[in-house]
Order: structure tokens, then sequence, then C-alpha cells
């Protein structure tokens, strides 16, 4: 069997790091993903997508290092699913259900230019903290 999953978004957060007990680095950040579609009324309709990717390794340390809320990134992975298989459920603050993608990241490749990763591009394209899961 063979599962992989590969997304472009943007950061939502920058990224935490930590280390397992036996020293290996963990880093931890959101990716959002923007879908653009016409609706059922003719019009354009627009969805976004949280993932919760975690990265381990040299890459991890590297991640922490270069990337920050607002970076574009590519990631290629594998799905973590939860306990039933399915994505993570969780209840928002305001009671209502909600589900977490998650990603255990094995190629991160950054996509801001040079210019572009030194003035935080795309800061602000996803800015509502209080959409994200994770």
């Amino acid at each position: 069997m063979f599962q992989k999953i590969q997304l472009i978004g943007f950061l939502g957060r920058d990224p935490t790091m930590r280390y397992m007990p036996d020293g290996t680095p963990v880093t931890q950040f959101s990716v959002a993903t923007n879908r653009k579609f016409n609706g059922n009324d003719g019009g354009q309709s627009s969805e976004t997508t949280w993932f919760a990717i975690s990265v381990f390794g040299n890459t991890a340390e590297a991640c922490n290092t270069y990337l920050h809320k607002g970076s574009k990134v590519f990631i290629e992975g594998r799905l973590r699913p939860g306990d039933n298989g399915s994505p993570r459920l969780w209840k928002r603050q305001d009671g209502t259900m909600a589900a977490s993608y998650e990603v255990t990241a094995n190629l991160v490749r950054f996509l801001d230019g040079k210019e572009e990763s030194s003035e935080h591009s795309h800061q602000d394209d996803f800015t509502s903290d209080d959409n994200i899961p994770f």
C-alpha cells in the first residue's frame, strides 16, 4: 500500500520546535490551502483547508529557522489518521465539531523568494487565528 499527499499553501503561524526524548527535533506548523471554484449559483466561491504539519530531523531545524507566518511552502508527506482512521475530530470553543488533517512531512520546499521571505509577504492572507484548529 502507498499513500502520499502534496500541498502548496501558506503558514498560518510561526513554526514551533521541540525535541523528542531521544534528541530528534520536531517542528510543527499549520498550512492553509485555498481552492477557488464556481458554485452552484454560477458565482466564484473559495474554500480554505487547514493542515497540521509535523517535520522531523534536519528538515525540522531548517523549517524552524527559515519559515514564518505567511511563508509559502510545498509539502510532501503522508496523512496521519485519528484513532478511527478518519481525520482527528475535536470540538471548537463555540461547541461546533471540526476536523483536523494532520500530515507528517518528509519533504518541505520553501517557495518564497529571498526578497519575499525577508519582507514577510503573504502574512495577512490567512489572519484569523480563531479558525486554526491547532
